[in-house]
């Protein structure tokens, strides 16, 4: 088939490639019709001997053939200058070709037999999540290609490095199962570089050097979110992500997946990258289903083969990147008089910092001059005598649903704007934990901002007498108070813990304490 100009999809150790003749041009117009792939994107040539090196390429440099003595077979694809037997058509018109000397002993066995190199990019339509076994490319290429060699699934999991040489250096324009340090070994750490495109991409504009570089690539139907940061730092931001979003699913690391109340794919142990490469593209193609609105996929740092499984996740995401804070924000909310203090100090007990969201909202009103901007702009009679007159505002506002909830849209981005703010200050000073302590956290949106919120809520009688006790109202006032505020079962639906505060002080804490612990994953 393959002398023929047909295409046949075959195992490599990486992934399965789609392969056709790399002397034949129109063999190769195939594989990117057949792939729907772009034509400025190049494909690389596989051979099965060192001879059919010297045979597609000249001028090729001594540092590439000291790397070839020690990565090949293998994953490693290097671009050397081609010779005229190669077709434009499979370089996209670079005067370079990429070559690759696979491991796997059926492609090695299928390019000898043929008696041709073999052009091949990953057998998968252009765009999605490179095929990592048999099942994958029937998938994607049933009917479009004249045949599949089926041999199990591949080992790596990740396409090849990808190099260039550059000034007598190697740099890294795909990283793949062979690191930078692995080069490095060879050639030395300081002649080895990585290109720029491995971390933000390249341009609409720009000619890429070697697959994978330009388009958004290695992604199921659904947008792909990566989250970078430690462990528990990314299961949190995972977890805040998926929760109350239909169809979202995650991707993570095998110690926190159980948390996840979504469709979730695990990957192996955090800082297992060989399995996070073998795991990554399957995920990504198990989770390329209609009913999938949103992936969020842990993404791994860029040490090992780490970089290689977050370039792919990375341009999986489109370069959608979040990095995942390392200090817990829990939000406490709850019914009027349940005893919401009694759990903020518990908390503080285990060291917790407490935002106050009604005293940051009366501290800003004595000094932040964004909000009595906005304030003197849509209530000026609040501003009757030149200054701000709190009371005044209270009475415009008290009683009146409407100017009510003008006042919240006005006042919760600014408070919005302070919590972000005093967040970022408590994490850059270390802080384990911030409590944001907030009656209308829902309402303002803050709820974003949090981990996990806890609600706290008592029996209607209770309430009433602590609102009496604390407040010095009477009981038909501290009736009026609990009847405005928002039913229980809503906060029940909101909440991810509940704690129901109708008897001794210490049982609260106890379900404080133990949540706290549970949410310090």
């Amino acid at each position: 088939m393959l002398r023929e100009g047909g295409l046949v999809a075959f195992p490599t150790e990486t992934v399965y490639g789609l392969g056709g003749n790399a002397l034949d041009a129109t063999a190769a117009a195939r594989i990117f019709a057949a792939k729907g792939r772009p034509q400025d994107n190049p494909l690389i040539a596989h051979i099965a001997d060192i001879a059919m090196l010297d045979e597609l390429c000249y001028d090729i440099p001594d540092i590439a053939r000291k790397i070839a003595a020690r990565f090949w077979p293998g994953p490693l694809t290097m671009a050397l200058p081609k010779r005229e037997i190669v077709p434009d058509t499979v370089t996209a018109g670079l005067r370079t070709v990429g070559i690759r000397y696979p491991a796997h002993p059926v492609a090695q066995e299928l390019i000898r037999a043929a008696g041709v190199p073999i052009a091949a990019p990953s057998a998968n339509r252009s765009g999605k999540p490179s095929p990592t076994a048999f099942a994958h490319v029937l998938e994607d290429m049933d009917g479009r290609i004249e045949g599949i060699v089926d041999g199990g699934d591949a080992d790596v999991g990740v396409e090849s490095t990808f190099i260039e040489f550059v000034n007598g250096k190697v740099r890294i324009l795909r990283p793949g199962y062979i690191t930078p340090e692995d080069l490095a070994e060879v050639v030395g750490t300081e002649n080895v570089e990585i290109d720029p495109a491995v971390l933000r991409g390249i341009g609409a504009d720009e000619q890429p050097r070697s697959p994978g570089m330009k388009y958004r690539h290695y992604a199921p139907s659904a947008p792909v979110i990566a989250v970078l940061g430690e462990n528990a730092a990314c299961a949190r931001a995972i977890l805040r992500g998926v929760r109350g979003k239909a169809g979202a699913a995650a991707i993570l690391c095998d110690e926190y997946a159980h948390l996840m109340p979504c469709t979730t794919v695990q990957v192996g142990r955090y800082g297992d990258y060989a399995a996070q490469a073998q795991r990554l593209f399957d995920a990504l193609r198990e989770l390329d289903r209609p009913e999938i609105s949103v992936i969020y996929a842990q993404c791994p740092d860029d040490r090992g083969v780490g970089l290689a499984v977050a370039n792919r996740l990375k341009r999986a995401a489109g370069f959608h990147v979040i990095e995942a804070r390392r200090m817990l924000v829990l939000g406490l909310t709850g019914s009027t008089g349940a005893g919401k203090g009694l759990v903020s100090q518990a908390l503080r007990e285990q060291g917790a910092v407490i935002i106050d969201c009604d005293r940051v909202y009366h501290e800003m009103l004595a000094s932040d001059e964004a909000l009595l901007s906005d304030l003197r702009e849509n209530f000026p009679a609040a501003f009757a005598d030149g200054g701000f007159d709190r009371k005044a505002l209270g009475r415009i506002v008290f009683g009146d649903e409407a100017q009510l909830a003008r006042l919240n849209a006005v006042t919760h981005p600014h408070i919005r704007r302070k919590i972000a703010e005093l967040l970022k200050n408590l994490e850059a000073g270390g802080t384990a934990c911030a409590v944001i302590d907030a009656p209308t956290l829902f309402e303002s949106g803050a709820d974003a901002d949090c981990d996990f919120v806890i609600g706290v809520t008592a029996e209607p009688a209770l309430r009433k007498s602590r609102i009496m006790e604390r407040d010095g109202l009477t009981e038909e006032y501290a009736a009026l108070r609990i009847e405005a505020g928002k039913p229980d079962a809503w906060y029940r639906e909101k909440c991810d813990f509940m704690i129901e505060n109708n008897h001794a002080p210490g049982e609260a804490i106890s379900a404080a304490l133990d949540i706290y612990n549970t949410c310090s994953i």
